[in-house]
């Protein structure tokens, strides 16, 4: 079967992630989206329905026969036989919002089916930005299982203080780990493939280090946290998800927070997460174009891609960052900072569109990711956005 992962409605209120992907291409857990789909239905036969500025690099593959699935929908037991006993010309909704279909493209498009069934879902729907971390734990949990189901864990050095059961603990190969506290009683810990985690760093389950990731000295690690591929993290940090090749090395408090990719925090950048009265945080909220309630007491950062802060940087509680944003000002910046904002603070230039493709050149370069000409006219329809 022919899988595409579609934009719901959900698209515009996970921004600023998705400026630069489809939601399928988010990360939560240990796995992106698509990469947990591609696992559990076996198959790499997987594309994506997204905006045309990005449909591009991220292009939709038709087949007469497609199963069309909204990513935003965590997979259970349930979900999953249900899709796959999907006929076509039949479609799933919750809600009366819809999660799959079993139907051509067209007929897609024009939501055209012959049989509409309403469902009920146990999982949980990922809807905002920080839904990402307020539902990591449940997420690396899952993951966890799906990846090390019927697999051996590479040994961990002697140099390791394991604290909880050690089935818990998972290395992949080429993990290097020496003289590190590892504390599995309240969560999986998972390490992929060659990350690092350097002497002295202390972590705290549930947490899930990706391919090539690296924990700095001494950096104190709290879950549910995830840091995606080629990051690097020092400092504290507490229930964060980091995308992927994105930096926050040095000293400082990140917590409740999602980063993009190829961000980076400056050296004692640091991030509120709780209101001096205890009160619900605001986030901005991109198609609602205001700042809405998260009911959480506790909301960090949200940070979009290629975005980078300034040594001793100091975020309020609840910001949120667009992409391509450079943030250097004194004293707070604002809870909102656009795309391409040079400094940071209101009225403030935007970056110039030559500067972000040479920086990002360099960033991406530095990671042996090639800088490519779709990623370029992403960046310039990013860039007519944020006038």
């Amino acid at each position: 079967m022919n899988i595409i992962l579609f934009d719901g409605e959900e698209r515009s209120n996970l921004l600023p992630l998705t400026f630069t992907r489809p939601v399928a291409e988010l990360r939560m857990g240990i796995l992106t989206f698509t990469e947990r789909w591609k696992k559990i239905l076996e198959t790499d036969q997987i594309s994506f329905l997204t905006e045309k500025y990005l449909s591009e690099k991220y292009p939709t593959r038709k087949e007469a026969e497609n199963l069309f699935i909204n990513p935003a929908y965590f997979p259970d037991r349930d979900l999953i036989l249900t899709l796959k006993n999907l006929q076509l010309g039949e479609a799933l909704f919750c809600n009366d919002t819809i999660v799959a279909a079993n139907a051509s493209f067209e007929n897609f498009q024009a939501q055209k089916f012959m049989h509409k069934k309403e469902i009920e879902l146990t999982s949980f729907h990922i809807q905002y930005a920080w839904d990402l971390f307020t539902y990591n734990s449940q997420a690396i949990a899952y993951d966890f299982k799906l990846l090390t189901q019927g697999k051996k864990s590479q040994p961990l050095s002697n140099t390791v203080r394991v604290i909880g059961d050690e089935s818990g603990i998972f290395a992949e190969e080429g993990v290097v780990a020496e003289c590190v506290i590892l504390n599995s009683t309240e969560g999986e810990i998972y390490l992929g493939k060659n990350s690092k985690i350097l002497e002295g760093a202390m972590i705290r389950g549930s947490f899930a280090l990706c391919e090539g990731a690296q924990i700095n000295m001494g950096a104190k690690v709290y879950g549910a946290t995830t840091i995606g591929p080629y990051s690097k993290i020092g400092g504290e940090v507490n229930n964060i998800v980091v995308t992927g090749y994105s930096s926050k090395g040095h000293d400082g408090f990140l917590g409740n927070s999602v980063l993009g990719e190829w961000c980076n925090l400056g050296a004692d950048t640091n991030s509120s997460n709780l209101k001096n009265n205890y009160s619900k945080v605001q986030c901005w909220n991109y198609a609602a174009s205001q700042f809405i309630n998260t009911n959480l007491q506790f909301a960090g950062l949200i940070m979009g891609d290629h975005s980078k802060s300034a040594i001793n940087t100091q975020f309020n509680t609840g910001t949120v960052v667009g992409a391509f944003a450079n943030i250097f000002i004194s004293g707070f910046p604002p809870k909102l900072i656009p795309s391409f904002s040079w400094g940071g603070g209101k009225g403030n230039p935007k970056f110039e569109l030559d500067k972000a493709f040479e920086v990002a050149e360099k960033v991406m370069e530095r990671r042996h990711i090639p800088f490519t000409e779709k990623d370029k006219r992403i960046i310039e329809e990013l860039y007519q956005m944020a006038d």
